[in-house]
């Protein structure tokens, strides 16, 4: 019970609680699983189906996982991300109940994706979720599957009396595919009637289409930064639905992906992730996410949030994406940053190899005095002080071309 549990270690005892229609498909590919709030979820695929020996050092899934990346990155790829929460919230209200929540605009036209921060009263970062708008009163949620009963009671125990607002928690029946690379398109255009052109069906958007005869909402977004759809079905198609698209993706080169290889991917992209660099401790300023919050409207935390911009006194921390001198060990969060005096002055949050540009990335919240591009401070790996330096912009695809292809 008090032994130390190693990165990515996750014991059988009482396992597996909950599984879905494709799991033993993804298992007898050499998935390698961990436990997310009771899912199932695979961290990469083992080509010999040996497991991870598992070690604070790189570990023997270190080349499996490189070769994921290589192949979303340069062909298409699949993955299983039933294991994220997602809700319905309907009614003539909707839209008003979700504006005051979210810092950031909501979409304006049907089929209009956003991301956005709620935040707390004190603009601490609260939830972090993905909204698409089906129609002027109905909207569809994802978030992370560790939030789901906090993201529920979070929607619902904002709902204001009087209001016509339905939240639905619909995470235990939809199953979720993500396929995403540069040859996305072409594996998904021949199963669906939806013309899926740059022109019809824009970065950011969504539609109710129909991929393999299975009714899906496509979500054309992509948390590893390439171009790629999320489809959402019904748990009971879920199947079929993977059946269909991993055969359309064998002519491509497709590959089975798993939580590692996005990670890595996510970070090369830049990409903050709540519950590491976002937490209710954080508000948007020091957490560098201006560009999603607009403040020209009213919502619950916008008075702090501009206090915090606002304030005389210097930040306390603000985070930074940098490069790390790394050896066979990467950030993986929680490692203290130093000065050029030796004193602690930040913490990591998260960091991996990237496996596509070839070096050491973390996320760390340092003094301001270190934010600039280029200033370098230490971190303390495994016993030894390694360098960080930040960077000005992602590693990968600083244009962000690959996901409007």
């Amino acid at each position: 019970m008090y032994q130390v549990r190693l990165p990515g270690e996750f014991r059988a005892a009482g396992r597996p609680q909950k599984t879905n229609p494709i799991y033993g498909r993804l298992d007898g590919l050499g998935a390698q699983w961990q436990e997310v709030y009771g899912w199932e979820r695979p961290q990469y695929y083992s080509p010999n189906g040996t497991g991870e020996r598992h070690s604070f050092r790189r570990s023997n899934a270190f080349d499996p996982v490189g070769a994921e990346v290589r192949g979303v990155r340069q062909r298409v790829g699949i993955a299983d991300i039933t294991a994220f929460a997602s809700f319905e919230v309907t009614g003539a209200d909707a839209a008003a109940l979700l504006n005051r929540l979210s810092a950031n605009r909501l979409p304006a036209r049907d089929g209009g994706i956003r991301l956005t921060h709620m935040l707390t009263e004190l603009g601490g970062i609260e939830c972090e979720m993905t909204i698409a708008r089906l129609a002027p009163d109905r909207f569809y949620l994802t978030s992370a599957i560790m939030g789901q009963s906090h993201d529920l009671d979070w929607l619902v125990q904002h709902v204001g009396g009087g209001e016509d607002v339905i939240v639905t928690d619909v995470t235990d029946t939809t199953g979720i595919l993500a396929v995403t690379g540069p040859r996305a398109r072409d594996v998904l255009a021949p199963l669906t009637g939806a013309d899926l052109s740059n022109d019809a069906f824009r970065w950011l958007t969504a539609a109710e289409i129909e991929v393999a005869t299975v009714p899906c909402t496509a979500l054309r977004v992509s948390y590893v930064g390439e171009l790629g759809w999320e489809l959402h079905c019904s748990m009971d198609r879920l199947a079929e639905l993977y059946d269909a698209v991993v055969a359309a993706g064998e002519p491509h080169g497709m590959v089975h992906f798993g939580s590692y290889a996005m990670n890595v991917m996510r970070i090369e992209k830049g990409y903050k992730a709540w519950g590491s660099e976002l937490t209710t401790e954080i508000t948007p300023i020091e957490a560098r996410l201006e560009r999603f919050v607009d403040l020209s409207r009213p919502f619950v935390g916008r008075d702090a949030t501009v206090a915090r911009r606002d304030q005389a006194e210097p930040l306390s921390m603000v985070l930074v994406y940098c490069e790390v001198d790394a050896t066979d060990n990467d950030v993986r969060g929680n490692e203290p940053a130093f000065d050029g005096d030796g004193n602690v002055m930040g913490i990591a949050t998260s960091g991996t190899w990237g496996h596509t540009v070839g070096r050491s990335l973390a996320f760390v919240y340092v003094a301001p005095d270190f934010e600039a591009p280029g200033s370098t401070f230490e971190l303390d790996l495994l016993g030894e002080r390694r360098m960080a330096t930040v960077l000005a912009e992602p590693a990968y695809d600083p244009a962000n071309l690959a996901p409007r292809a």
